[in-house]
């Protein structure tokens, strides 16, 4: 009973850390879908679950501090909502939901096309 829990306990481990660093590259390759990242930036972009896309990016600002913004879409059926930080959640303009439509479809079709080229390798 014990090597039992103990062997499924070590399975859904190694099961996060896959999922995790799956998550990770996905986002790095998210970030690079909308051109070179700039020399000490990083970016990502990625679907954090069927409801949930989130836009991050880092970088150091002219006094060498590092700044960050992250920004979580929550689509709802009655549209996506913004959240930036401490600001209240908000509904996109009509830009920034054209803008954020682009931006998944492109995710979907280039980082679900490598997904499945990883899985047919496997």
């Amino acid at each position: 009973m014990f090597l039992s829990n103990y062997l499924q306990q070590k399975r859904e481990e190694r099961r996060a850390e896959v999922y995790s660093a799956l998550l990770h590259h996905e986002a790095k390759d998210g970030g690079k879908l909308f051109g070179p990242i700039p020399d000490g930036h990083r970016r990502e972009f990625f679907c954090l679950d069927e409801k949930t896309w989130v836009w991050h990016e880092e970088w150091k600002d002219d006094n060498g501090q590092w700044q960050a913004v992250t920004t979580r879409y929550d689509v709802r059926p009655g549209g996506i909502l913004k959240a930036q930080g401490n600001l209240p959640s908000q509904p996109l303009s009509s830009q920034e939901l054209a803008n954020f439509y682009r931006a998944a479809k492109l995710y979907i079709q280039q980082i679900g096309a490598e997904q499945q080229r990883m899985l047919q390798a496997i």
